[in-house]
């Protein structure tokens, strides 16, 4: 067998993944995406096990049979490799990753360029003021340059547009200007909770979805059963998060088409739902609330019969305004059409989370891969097929009732603090071992993968944020766009910047 099978949050010894040819490691992994459109690469990165050799491992998520592919090999950075990405395009940004870490060539990647601009990156002569933009010679064609310095509140990066006119030809996206190290600083921090709140802040409005990852992780590596109130407390979290971000990208959305009364009423309604959250842990983006193997802050019955009363006021207000909003025709004719992004496109960059669902690909890890309580809630993905703007704002609507609904079947039985949880302490992981942790982020699927040294201590770290993927479905999104449509088109996805860069 060339890989090993894993469920998620599963840890296995190192040693027990096969190591393979990297010709054989190529022709599995390519062969297991164009095999089946279940299938998906989650994860696809190497580390350094001495000065010229690099451990590649790849991970391809099967979503019908609920498992994970893990398959390694071993490469000599002077040696130049055949890409993956000439074969199938959702690699492309691993091994642009992969290329700019280590310095490995590839013979035939049609876009070998730097992705993140790391300071420990492999050839420092690159820099991000000399990015290499595609270009057009063509006395037809313009270019526009947005950012990285934005106007309003919004993290830095670069869209270079090629244009006829207003129309978009081409986009490419720049990213790289803020990269914090935060993989690197998972292996020098020592202390649990410095790595939970490095895990918390991987990306500020998905606290939650990356916490949990790493929560999971730990545990995993630690062997450590989780109780029920714990995974309560995550799933409760893990919506609540999704209806905050989803009502207040609403509001942003009737922003950019100029929809002052919706703008308002939704961004009113993102105010609650957050409040509840500090009321329940003290922060509105739930920060210091998840912790490896501890409920260390409980929800409790008291804490359930005011999220009761939250969702009581906020569902009459938040349906009458998407009444309002989705039968303006002036509203409609923003959202129809705009924007598109086709399900062969979507499967063929491997978009994940509300960008792959919006083009009609069912791609969701509460139901493929499920943790926390999501099981027992019978997920269903809410899966549009337009691919359009609407199809995107229409999930985020759809998505709130869908988690409004949850929380109130969660909240009817508030489970009890286990003594065990409370007073636990996790041990030190334990050696020589690989875990896998994926955790479906209101934005979409989240990837933290873990090896662990001979002591116990975290070797490598890897960290995957959904904009990983979806970055690419923006660009595309926004061809044969007229350029004022990008705003948007870019709020339908809303990715992260630092969620990228890390």
């Amino acid at each position: 067998m060339h890989y090993l099978t894993l469920k998620n949050n599963q840890s296995v010894p190192v040693s027990d993944i096969p190591e393979i040819s990297y010709t054989a490691f190529l022709i599995l992994n390519t062969g297991m995406v164009a095999e089946s459109t279940g299938r998906h690469c989650v994860n696809y990165y190497g580390y350094r096990i001495d000065a010229e050799t690099i451990k590649l491992i790849c991970c391809i998520a099967d979503d019908s049979d609920h498992v994970i592919y893990i398959s390694t090999c071993l490469v000599d950075t002077h040696t130049e490799l055949a890409s993956f990405t000439s074969k199938n395009l959702c690699f492309e940004k691993f091994e642009r990753e992969i290329h700019e870490n280590f310095g490995i060539k590839y013979s035939d990647h049609p876009w070998l360029k730097p992705v993140r601009y790391s300071h420990d990156r492999f050839d420092k002569t690159k820099n991000i003021a000399n990015y290499p933009f595609y270009s057009i010679d063509s006395e037809e064609l313009h270019e526009v340059g947005v950012g990285p310095i934005h106007a309003g509140v919004i993290e830095p990066g670069h869209f270079r547009f090629i244009c006829n006119g207003e129309q978009i030809l081409h986009l490419e996206i720049q990213l790289g200007y803020q990269h914090r190290g935060i993989e690197k600083l998972f292996l020098e921090k020592k202390q649990l909770n410095q790595l939970a709140t490095l895990a918390e802040n991987i990306a500020g409005d998905t606290s939650t979805g990356h916490s949990t990852a790493f929560a999971q992780v730990w545990e995993s590596l630690c062997g450590f059963e989780t109780s029920r109130d714990i995974d309560f407390a995550r799933t409760i979290a893990l919506e609540l998060e999704r209806i905050a971000i989803h009502t207040g990208d609403l509001s942003a959305v009737c922003t950019d088409i100029a929809y002052q009364l919706g703008s308002s009423v939704f961004g009113r309604l993102r105010t609650p739902i957050v409040n509840f959250m500090q009321e329940w842990c003290g922060n509105r983006l739930s920060k210091g609330l998840i912790r490896p193997g501890e409920n260390k802050i409980p929800f409790t019955r008291e804490l359930a019969d005011r999220l009761a009363e939250v969702l009581d006021t906020f569902e009459p207000d938040f349906t009458e305004m998407n009444k309002e909003l989705f039968a303006m025709p002036s509203a409609l004719s923003r959202f129809e059409r705009t924007g598109v992004v086709t399900v062969d496109d979507a499967r063929a960059i491997g978009a994940v989370g509300m960008a792959a669902r919006g083009s009609g690909v069912n791609r969701d890890t509460r139901l493929s891969h499920p943790h926390c309580l999501y099981s027992e809630l019978n997920h269903e993905p809410i899966v549009k097929r337009h691919g359009d703007v609407y199809s995107r704002v229409a999930i985020r609507r759809k998505e709130v009732f869908q988690s409004m609904k949850y929380l109130r079947t969660l909240i009817a039985n508030v489970p009890e603090v286990s003594e065990a949880t409370a007073t636990n302490v996790l041990k030190t992981p334990r050696a020589g071992l690989f875990t896998i942790s994926l955790v479906e982020g209101w934005r979409g699927e989240i990837c933290h993968c873990a090896i662990t040294g001979s002591k116990g201590e975290l070797k490598h770290y890897k960290i995957k944020d959904p904009s990983f993927h979806n970055w690419m479905a923006l660009a595309l999104s926004v061809r044969n766009n007229e350029i004022s449509d990008f705003p948007i088109c870019n709020k339908s996805f809303n990715l992260s910047y630092c969620g990228h860069d890390l």
